[in-house]
């Protein structure tokens, strides 16, 4: 048996969820108003845990989100805009959660976390999810394409991936923002449509690949790039995959901890965040670094749509700074030295 197959359940879009992503679509109002810092601190519990991409790790509680995440973003983009292509929000074993991703832009006027300024107009990747409890956030998950912006300033300091790297768009429907209730039937296939895709994931024939629209396209995170097509998917899946064995929540050697904090469907969406989600040695290569026979742990996210009864487009979000760091390797300090 796969040893994935006995992975928990997606759950779906509740009466609790339309609840929360009412606030929550309310409280993203905040950016394009210019009151993040209010709307974080009546919108965050004070004693929320708040988690961000490598190099911010951890921030403070409470009101960390502003403090530690978005502030030195507006001050490092000057006409900080904030798009938001899909907004969804769901159960999962009893926890409900909400979450966005789409871009920052703006001009990159100031250093952001030692990476340097363009002086040009620049896009952060970014994906959130939020466990919510009483109508406030108590834990978050922020990730942020940094891979993704040292690439398009002509910066990256290891090999370049086989797919295309840039900016990405958001659903071809332009249906991703979802506030109100959901068809509860269809949030319910879609869950477990990309759960059953996810079981057949590192299976040797590929068994994951009838889940797929033939016109699919995989936005991936920066560094491994994005494809169109199954095929072209497949070129990469699976070598990414062997590059580290026991490419897994690693349950199968007694590893704990490893696993999805959320996962639902909402309509014809499904989203799913692990902090950490992968887990795996590093057998071979990985970006031009040679084996290291490491352990590392990825922070990882993605968004699904379904259409017709497959996925047609899924956008991923990887730490990759924070799982190269776990190889020895600082991209952030080699961007220093080539600024």
């Amino acid at each position: 048996m796969n040893k994935r197959a006995n992975r928990p359940a997606m759950g779906i879009a509740t009466e609790t969820s339309s609840e929360n992503k009412a606030r929550y679509h309310q409280f993203l109002r905040c950016f394009d108003l210019g009151e993040v810092e209010k709307a974080v601190a009546d919108n965050f519990h004070d004693a929320a845990k708040v988690n961000a991409s490598h190099p911010i790790n951890e921030a403070r509680d409470g009101l960390g989100y502003y403090s530690d995440v978005i502030a030195p973003i507006m001050a490092s983009f000057e006409g900080l805009t904030r798009q938001n292509y899909i907004a969804l929000g769901g159960e999962y074993l009893g926890t409900e959660w909400v979450t966005s991703t789409g871009y920052f832009h703006g001009h990159f006027t100031k250093p952001l976390f030692g990476i340097p300024a363009s002086g040009k107009l620049a896009y952060l990747r970014f994906g959130e999810f939020h466990r919510m409890e009483n109508g406030k956030i108590v834990e978050s998950h922020v990730f942020l394409g940094f891979a993704e912006l040292i690439i398009a300033l002509g910066l990256w300091p290891l090999d370049k991936s086989h797919g295309y790297e840039g900016v990405v768009p958001g659903p071809a429907t332009h249906d991703g923002t979802h506030v109100g209730p959901s068809d509860p039937d269809a949030s319910r296939a879609s869950a477990d449509l990309v759960e059953g895709m996810l079981k057949k994931l590192a299976t040797e024939d590929e068994a994951w690949r009838p889940y797929w629209h033939e016109r699919m396209v995989w936005y991936g995170p920066g560094g491994l790039g994005s494809y169109a097509t199954v095929d072209a998917f497949a070129t990469f899946q699976q070598p990414f995959e062997q590059t580290f064995d026991g490419w897994g929540d690693g349950s199968e050697v007694g590893i704990t901890g490893v696993e999805a904090d959320c996962k639902s469907g909402d309509g014809n969406y499904a989203f799913l965040s692990g902090w950490p989600m992968i887990t795996g040695v590093h057998v071979k290569p990985f970006l031009g670094l040679e084996a290291t026979g490491k352990r590392v742990f990825m922070r990882d996210c993605d968004w699904w749509r379904c259409e017709d009864g497959k996925i047609i487009e899924n956008w991923c979000m990887l730490d990759i700074p924070h799982v190269l760091l776990q190889l020895g390797f600082d991209v952030f300090a080699e961007v220093g030295k080539r600024a």
